[in-house]
């Protein structure tokens, strides 16, 4: 098991009042396995991502990643633990614009001490990226940020990649490219994929899907 999340509360401060958004989630992710997560918005999907990859802590409830509860992490084990057991995926990309690609795929890997050239040059050609190692964020199209956020994330070789919903903001035949690649490349570096996605299509490609309701595992 890669990951485990046991009782997982989480809930935020509003104008309202307190929302809670986790109200106990119980979650097992295996080591290679790729998993949809689904529910409505709303739900907790997005959160429960932010809480699996360090960027906030849970309320209450264990989460155990590679044999750690990362959940007692001060910042900076929680900031080592991003750079190297973790990798993220988001809609927005996310890239370095002052940085040409060949600088944004490596720079996770070279952070986290796992630069692996032959693996970098296996992900340039497998995400056909080799006509665009020169190029600036902002010389590319959607399609290949992405695709470029992507092979930075597994270039460092993660033990766990959380995707919320990377291919939103990608027309169907891109995303469903980009996807097959995603899946892939994550089970050629032998990571686990935890994937946020609305589409019952792409969920289907998937090991199996999980369902967020009411803040819970339904």
């Amino acid at each position: 098991m890669i990951l485990t999340l046991t009782g997982v509360t989480k809930s935020y401060l509003t104008a309202e009042g307190r929302v809670d958004i986790l109200k106990g989630v119980d979650l097992d992710v295996v080591a290679g396995e790729a998993v949809a997560l689904m529910g409505e918005s709303g739900s907790g999907k997005s959160t429960l991502l932010h809480l699996a990859g360090g960027l906030d802590r849970p309320d209450a409830g264990l989460i155990i990643m590679d044999g750690e509860d990362i959940g007692v992490f001060g910042d900076v084990d929680r900031a080592n633990y991003r750079r190297t057991k973790v990798g993220l995926v988001f809609q927005q990309f996310n890239l370095i614009p002052s940085l040409n690609v060949s600088a944004n795929l490596s720079f996770h890997a070279k952070l986290a001490g796992r630069h692996d050239r032959a693996w970098e040059e296996e992900l340039i050609f497998a995400l056909g990226l080799d006509g665009y190692m020169g190029r600036y964020p902002e010389q590319l199209s959607g399609g290949q940020q992405q695709r470029v956020a992507i092979g930075r994330t597994l270039a460092a070789r993660p033990l766990l990649v959380l995707a919320d919903e990377p291919t939103g903001n990608l027309d169907e035949e891109t995303g469903d490219r980009v996807l097959e690649l995603m899946l892939t490349l994550a089970r050629s570096a032998g990571s686990a994929l935890l994937f946020v996605t609305h589409s019952m299509k792409l969920a289907d490609r998937l090991d199996r899907k999980v369902v967020l309701r009411g803040g819970r595992i339904a």
